[in-house]
Parts: structure tokens; C-alpha cells; sequence
């Protein structure tokens, strides 16, 4: 059964978040120091920081303390049934939205950036944006996150928001 091209178009949003995701920690490790060593300050009032540091866990550091021989499991495999899941749901239902679909394009290319710096960088994922959050839920700073934390975050709510207020699309009668 050939898949609709309007249903593989979003996972252009797919591409373009791991190519930038990667090119930019590509950058980042090359020419940033590790933390402690070299801070740009953005905006020249600590709002926001590039800072090249390295996450061997999931979000927030969840789970750093797990033995290494669960990480690989926790860390890798479980995401990746789960975007691979999320991949062929985009592709194969017929009650998604466009936007929906495109949404989940981009959680999917943000979990792919972060997947291979869980893979390829023994190091941890590469992270280098951080927002001063001013106390709010006791956070001075928003813990430091990259590109493709920030694809899945965006899209992760869009996609929220379009399954709570999006009107379903009205079939057309055949015709």
C-alpha cells in the first residue's frame, strides 16, 4: 500500500531538526570547552549562556545513578521502539491532522538528535543552552538542554494543543 505523499512531507521537519541538532553539538564539541571553562552570556545580562556540557542520563539527569548495564536499555532501546512507534503512527493513521502529523515529525527528530548522542558520544548527549529561570519551581537556571530537547519539547505541545482544540477535518463526500 503506497504511503499519501502529504502524510512523509512533515519528516522534512524530521531532517532538518537532526541536521541542525547535530551540527550545532558538532560545533560545540569542537570548539567549546567543557562547563567551567569558557560561558558566552548571550545578551550580556546572564538570560542566556552557551555552555558546553554533557548529560549521560535522560531529561533533568534522571536516572545518572542507574547501574551502566540498564542506561543502554532505559536510554537507548526503550526510545527507540518508542520513535520508531511514533514514526509508523504518523505515516499509517488517517485520523491525524496535518498539524498533528508535522508535530510529530519534529518530537521524532528531536528524540533522533538526542538517540544518536545516547549512541555515538560515549561522553553523554551534548547540551549548551542555558535560560535563567529566576528561582521559578527553584531553579536559578533552567536545566541546560540543546536543539533537539527543544524540538520535542515545541512540538510535544503543539501537539497537545492540537489534540485539545483543533477541530476534526470534515470529510468531503465522494464524488
Amino acid at each position: 500500500m503506497a504511503v499519501p505523499k502529504d502524510r512523509l512531507k512533515p519528516f522534512l521537519l524530521t531532517g532538518l531538526l537532526i541536521l541542525a541538532d547535530q551540527g550545532i553539538k558538532a560545533y560545540i564539541t569542537r570548539y567549546w570547552p567543557q562547563a567551567g571553562s569558557f560561558i558566552m552570556d548571550v545578551f550580556n545580562n546572564e538570560l542566556v549562556w552557551i555552555i558546553h556540557v554533557r548529560n549521560k542520563a535522560i531529561a533533568f539527569s534522571l536516572g545518572h545513578n542507574l547501574p551502566d548495564a540498564v542506561k543502554p536499555f532505559l536510554f537507548i532501546l526503550i526510545p527507540l521502539g518508542v520513535l520508531g512507534f511514533l514514526v509508523y503512527y504518523a505515516i499509517r493513521s488517517a485520523e491525524l491532522s496535518a498539524l498533528q502529523r508535522w508535530t510529530l515529525a519534529g518530537i521524532a527528530g528531536g528524540g533522533i538528535g538526542n538517540l544518536l548522542d545516547r549512541v555515538f558520544r560515549p561522553d553523554g548527549v551534548v547540551d549548551f543552552i542555558s535560560v535563567k529561570f529566576y528561582g521559578i519551581l527553584g531553579f536559578d537556571r533552567w536545566p541546560t538542554f540543546n536543539i533537539a530537547d527543544s524540538g520535542v519539547v515545541v512540538c510535544g505541545i503543539l501537539f497537545l494543543c492540537a489534540v485539545l482544540f483543533q477541530r476534526p477535518e470534515k470529510k468531503r463526500p465522494a464524488g
